[in-house]
């Protein structure tokens, strides 16, 4: 590899990881050098820390290069990254996925006198279809087809990083698809910050589930559709018919719960209750008996009382959730929760605590009811690859990667499954 390639460090979400490599590509185009770009997330305060602390690493691992700092911390509170030695340029999302940036910087670089290049996000109307070629393994891909979010949660400080909600046109999206399974792709994963949102700055407002529809139709060719996490409560016909009759769309889907207290929900300015949680997953595990959930749930959240978080807590029973996301809430700057009663340390890291070990509790009781069945797995690497529902699965003897094997569940090690081939 070139040694004067750029360096990139990814910090975040799945989005976040899609960008970069679009990054990759677009730095690549204009040829720069001797760079250091840092891609920071700022979901939590925790998050912004760790990028000053990465920041400050990548700066001693690479003295002489520059070191360019983007992404929704950048975008949220740019002065942040502006006032640290160690960064020479900060730029925006929009302006770090726009190609005449980085050409710009190939011939001449920004210096102390316009450090900050970050516009205003709320302006931006379009989400452009990055065509990159697929990346994270030689089986699997990511589309990013939406961005941004309309919704306001207390908590939340992405929209103010991402902007408003914008959709990738679904002619786009499936001639990205076409290409990428023409590469050899056998899975495709869907991603955006609000995915339920897709369409509805499109013309004729189509749904999430239009889209899904219309990608298996028209790419026949591929083998595996998965979607990435959703807003329970916007579901739509057409994708709960896909859930239902589908067989190529996975059975695995990531959910937007956050919280199982009716009071709590309202408060985080959720737009769904408990009971709706539960009713989708019944819903949904009816049409589709084999399905798996995942969620995101914090703990802690301001004014939160013990009978609170314990219905959080049997939500992940009474939904049957095996994938869960636990994130201890931290204020974050901003944001309307950050002014409510915050709960005691102590008390987040303690049920932070208890709803991992509720969610340990669940994997294993899932990979345990997969011992004796055969499940069709996307191989990964040589001996690792994923079931339908996502749960990792070994093998002891080698696989051919990126290709899909039938394989005989014998147990399961350290929340994996354990197979041989069928």
């Amino acid at each position: 590899m070139d040694r004067r390639a750029p360096v990139f460090h990814t910090l975040g979400c799945r989005l976040n990881a899609y960008e970069t490599e679009a990054m990759r590509e677009l730095t690549a185009a204009a040829g720069i050098e001797d760079a250091v770009i840092v891609n920071t997330c700022a979901v939590t305060s925790e998050a912004v820390r760790k990028a000053r602390q990465e920041i400050r690493k990548l700066r001693r691992a690479n003295p002489g290069a520059k070191l360019i700092v983007t992404g929704c911390a950048a975008q949220t509170e740019p002065e942040t990254f502006r006032d640290m030695a160690e960064v020479d340029l900060v730029l925006g999302n929009t302006e770090k996925m726009d190609p005449a940036t980085w050409t710009g910087l190939a011939t001449d670089f920004i210096g102390e006198t316009e450090k900050v290049r970050v516009d205003d996000i709320m302006s931006v109307t379009e989400t452009a279809g990055h065509l990159i070629d697929g990346f994270g393994t030689r089986s699997r891909a990511y589309v990013q087809v939406q961005n941004g979010c309309d919704h306001r949660c207390t908590f939340c400080i992405i929209p103010y990083g991402r902007g408003n909600s914008r959709s990738v046109p679904a002619g786009v999206v499936v001639d990205q698809i076409r290409r990428l399974v023409d590469r050899g792709y056998n899975e495709v994963v869907l991603t955006g910050v609000d995915l339920t949102s897709w369409g509805a700055d499109l013309p004729g407002e189509p749904r999430l589930g239009d889209l899904v529809m219309r990608i298996l139709r028209l790419v026949p060719d591929l083998r595996r559709l998965r979607i990435s996490s959703i807003d329970s409560i916007e579901a739509d016909e057409n994708l709960m018919q896909a859930i239902a009759t589908e067989p190529r769309l996975m059975p695995h889907l990531h959910l937007s719960l956050q919280h199982g207290d009716d009071l709590i929900l309202k408060r985080m300015k959720r737009r769904h209750l408990r009971d709706d949680a539960i009713a989708f997953c019944d819903e949904a595990r009816a049409l589709r008996p084999d399905i798996t959930f995942g969620a995101d749930i914090i703990a802690g959240f301001p004014t939160e009382t013990e009978a609170a978080f314990a219905n959080s807590l049997r939500l992940v029973e009474e939904c049957g959730l095996t994938w869960l996301h636990v994130f201890p809430y931290s204020p974050r700057p901003g944001t309307p929760a950050a002014r409510m009663p915050q709960v005691d340390g102590t008390a987040i890291r303690e049920r932070a605590a208890h709803l991992r070990a509720a969610g340990e509790r669940a994997v294993a009781a899932h990979l345990g009811a997969q011992v004796g069945r055969t499940h069709a797995v996307l191989m990964e690497s040589a001996r690792m690859g994923r079931t339908e529902q996502f749960a990792e699965v070994l093998f002891d003897t080698d696989q051919p990667e990126g290709r899909i094997v039938s394989a005989r569940i014998t147990g399961q090690r350290e929340g994996r499954l354990l197979a041989v081939p069928a």
